[in-house]
């Protein structure tokens, strides 16, 4: 995967979703789950300006950083991270026990590509946690402006991630609310895929965390993303 497979656009939004309190611990949550010891080896696939390698580092829990964009690659060195080079062969002690990926796939073009690369990245035994968005349904100019190339189906992802020799272990729709106001932004919202962070704020304090409460009846359903838990045999 060269950088021209994995850009950034609108990264405006991507600074909004930096406000999506809730959310984005929630997201964290779902590693931290895995974390079973301090110094467990771990990667942040597609680090961005690591802002959730950052939320992992309140927890005193370190990941490495694999990120294309030079200018972020600067920036996760700036702030102490070991910045994983995508082209390099691992050796065996360079593998992860656990890897994470959010909203990052839907960016890259070859997606089974990158899943088999994952895959040997990791440890036998290792965890990888994928969450991306939900359905082609809920396209929207949103997704364009970030340089979305798809929205997945929770079998799509579940498919790709086992032709890359995964083992799943948890797959479920999140979001469930999301979904509808995902919708509703699809027919009323920007034309220019621009997220109104007054309207982020809002529905990451009131209504998700109703949202994610209701994941447990919806999660084999539907949901505006779709998150994924996998092992290496």
């Amino acid at each position: 995967m060269t950088s021209s497979e994995f850009a950034y656009t609108g990264c405006d939004n991507l600074e909004a979703m930096t406000e999506a309190v809730n959310y984005n611990r929630f997201l964290i949550d779902c590693v931290d789950e895995y974390v079973t010891s301090p110094d467990l080896r771990i990667l942040d696939f597609g680090a961005g300006r690591g802002t959730y390698a950052d939320m992992l580092a309140e927890r005193r829990i370190i990941p490495d950083c694999l990120e294309p964009d030079t200018e972020l690659q600067k920036l996760l060195l700036s702030k102490g991270y070991k910045v994983v080079d995508y082209d390099a062969e691992p050796s065996e002690s360079d593998m992860y026990s656990l890897i994470y990926s959010f909203n990052v796939f839907e960016h890259i073009k070859n997606d089974q590509e990158a899943s088999e690369h994952l895959a040997s990245l990791l440890r036998p035994g290792g965890t990888l946690v994928i969450y991306v968005p939900a359905l082609e349904l809920l396209f929207t100019s949103m997704d364009t402006k970030v340089g979305h190339y798809r929205r997945y189906r929770r079998t799509q992802l579940n498919r790709i991630l086992r032709n890359a020799g995964l083992e799943i272990v948890e797959s479920r729709y999140c979001d469930p609310i999301g979904f509808f106001a995902t919708l509703a932004y699809k027919f009323a919202g920007s034309d220019d895929g621009t997220i109104n962070t007054r309207a982020l704020k809002l529905y990451d304090r009131v209504v998700f965390p109703l949202s994610k409460l209701l994941q447990a009846v919806t999660g084999k359903l539907f949901g505006k993303n779709v998150l994924v838990v996998a092992t290496k045999s």
